[in-house]
């Protein structure tokens, strides 16, 4: 079961690059893309019931990921909020973090623990196995 993931992203370049990824290493599933705060809080609000992650970066079209973490601090304990900018310095990490971010990764630098840090909060959910005959049990 594939993790449900709203991103928050206007870099259409990223989006195109970042979305399968999310989808092939992640096992992320992205709900919808928002390239504005406004846009952002909308999804989050329309599928309150359904993401798992949002996956936000701070410099967007119109507004700031900022403003989008602020929002998120009412969300349910389950839910996960990740910033990945390429702006990630001491200080706007302790921002974020201080707003409700779960982690701050740079984009640049830190996709691999990014990535790291997914799987750890989302396991892929596989199917129980008979390793003796290896197939799956029913």
């Amino acid at each position: 079961m594939s993790t449900k993931t709203i991103l928050v992203e206007d870099n259409q370049t990223i989006v195109d690059n970042l979305v399968p990824t999310m989808s092939e290493l992640g096992d992320m599933e992205v709900l919808t893309v928002a390239a504005a705060a406004r846009e952002a809080v909308a999804s989050l609000s329309r599928f309150s019931d359904t993401w798992q992650l949002a996956v936000v970066d701070l410099f967007l079209r119109h507004g700031s990921g900022l403003d989008v973490l602020r929002v998120c601090g009412s969300r349910r304990r389950e839910q996960v909020v990740v910033v990945l900018t390429n702006y990630a310095t001491d200080d706007m990490r302790q921002e974020c973090r201080s707003l409700g971010a779960d982690a701050v990764f740079d984009k640049s630098t830190e996709l691999d623990a990014f990535f790291d840090f997914c799987a750890a909060h989302f396991p892929p959910h596989a199917e129980p196995r008979d390793e003796r005959l290896n197939v799956k049990k029913r």
